[in-house]
């Protein structure tokens, strides 16, 4: 049974209703996001026409803002955005669908002067954005909104882009727009892109910077900017459509054969049943400056062989793919495909070839993510002399995966770190070594023999007679 002082509903109800409003009175002063969520619970007792009016007057106040958002105040101002985009979805849209829609448009617009504003990540706001992207197709939706109006507001806010705040708005519409409305907005891009553009005189041209072959000029920059941006528009309405013929116009001649671009336009091909034209795309990517395929293309050009019938080409091509890269997901997909019994045969030779693979950190890799930890022990013991003490994102993980069960492998790897640090000099990473020698302290009484390491008190006086000199990492060592 919770005691009486819990915080919860319950006993909050106990306070009377008198007294919890003189609490919320006194916590909300001097808090701004206090008082303002407090007045839209009051506006919500008043009905959804006097919540979008708080809403409406909120967000114009966000908008003429100008003070500079620090890293410190994004969790603040994005907890406000969502106040008044939650109030919107869940009280507005309920009452009155055609006031939301405008509102919710009122919200994205607010998104220019955020971003011009922000002086740090922008991950939590373009996120709180997109979502009232995704909110803003539901709202067209239930409002019933024309195909023409909702396809020209679309088409406005595609052409002020400039942060990305709009990426997801043809998706989520889709279902509004329907298929008059995907013509029209389709229709719109088209035009757009097509428009002759003015160039200025000479004497007014502004230089944007400078290239190899002389100035960059503004009128330029924003030409190729408007194609690009009509160009990926349409290719979202190509794929809303399932054309895929639309979706290979849009592209740039001088793309259609990058591997990844390849790799794109063979998945759209497969999913419309055309696996020989996928492939002839595929074997038509240029493989020049590429040191190894990426993997997209790759596992394209596996399911167009499956899908034309040539199953044993594929395998044979996946395992080829795995031999280059040791990427997991190769070796996974080529055992799916294996019989009983011959799949365990398979990763045993893998395993194998892995062990033997020359870049060993891309085989330490390999056995972290399977994950094989054992095979990942193993391979260190073999190969240690090898291994990178600077690549701390992967011995880091590393360390932490082994130091339960194979506490000689994990005490190899944090060596590794702590060597290139003071080998290296690197006194920003003297904390970290520091840290790393105490896990090697409280890792050797579990290590029964050390092999050809050497035990863990030889090891801290070999140190001391190399680098006893650099008092900062000693400083730290307790």
């Amino acid at each position: 049974m919770a005691a009486k002082t819990t915080l919860n509903a319950k006993n909050l109800e106990a306070l009377g209703a008198q007294r919890l409003a003189e609490l919320l009175i006194e916590i909300s002063t001097g808090s701004a996001a206090h008082k303002r969520r407090l007045r839209m619970e009051l506006a919500g007792n008043h009905g959804g026409a006097e919540v979008a009016r708080e809403v409406r007057k909120r967000l114009a106040s966000i908008a003429r803002a100008r003070t500079v958002i620090e890293w410190h105040k994004v969790k603040t101002v994005n907890a406000d955005l969502e106040t008044q985009r939650s109030a919107i979805v869940t009280v507005v849209a309920a009452d009155d669908p055609k006031e939301a829609f405008d509102l919710i448009w009122q919200f994205l617009a607010v998104a220019d002067t955020i971003f011009a504003r922000s002086n740090s990540d922008d991950r939590a706001f373009i996120e709180t954005f997109h979502q009232a992207c995704a909110d803003a197709g539901v709202i067209a939706s239930s409002a019933h909104i024309g195909i023409d109006v909702l396809a020209d507001r679309i088409f406005t806010a595609l052409q002020d882009n400039d942060y990305g705040q709009y990426d997801p708005l043809i998706d989520e519409m889709v279902p509004a727009l329907g298929k008059d409305g995907l013509e029209r907005l389709k229709s719109l891009l088209v035009q757009w892109s097509n428009e002759p553009e003015e160039k200025p005189a000479d004497a007014d041209r502004e230089i944007f910077g400078w290239g190899g072959n002389g100035p960059i000029y503004k009128d330029e920059i924003y030409a190729n900017h408007r194609q690009r941006r009509a160009r990926i528009a349409l290719q979202e309405i190509a794929d809303a459509q399932n054309d895929v013929d639309a979706f290979i116009a849009q592209q740039p001649e001088e793309t259609l054969r990058a591997p990844m671009v390849a790799a794109e336009i063979a998945d759209r091909l497969l999913l419309a049943g055309r696996a020989g034209e996928a492939l002839e795309i595929l074997d038509a990517a240029d493989h020049r400056g590429w040191f190894e395929l990426p993997f997209e293309w790759q596992y394209a050009r596996v399911e167009a062989l499956n899908a034309l019938g040539r199953g044993e080409e594929a395998q044979a091509y996946q395992w080829q793919s795995f031999e280059q890269s040791l990427n997991g997901d190769h070796l996974r997909a080529f055992l799916r495909r294996l019989a009983d019994f011959d799949d365990i045969e398979a990763e045993e030779k893998a395993f194998a070839f892995a062990h033997c693979f020359p870049e060993v950190h891309r085989a330490l890799a390999f056995f972290l993510t399977w994950p094989a930890p054992a095979e990942a022990a193993k391979l260190i013991s073999r190969r240690q002399a090898e291994l990178d003490g600077d690549l701390y994102e992967l011995m880091t993980p590393a360390a932490e995966m082994l130091q339960e069960k194979y506490p000689l492998a994990a005490t190899v790897v944090l060596r590794s770190m702590i060597g290139f640090a003071l080998d290296e000099g690197r006194s920003s990473r003297y904390k970290h070594a520091a840290r790393h020698l105490a896990e090697c302290a409280s890792l050797a009484p579990h290590i029964d023999d050390f092999g050809s390491a050497r035990p863990h008190d030889t090891y801290v006086a070999e140190l001391k007679r190399q680098h006893g000199k650099k008092h900062g990492f000693w400083s730290l060592i307790r």
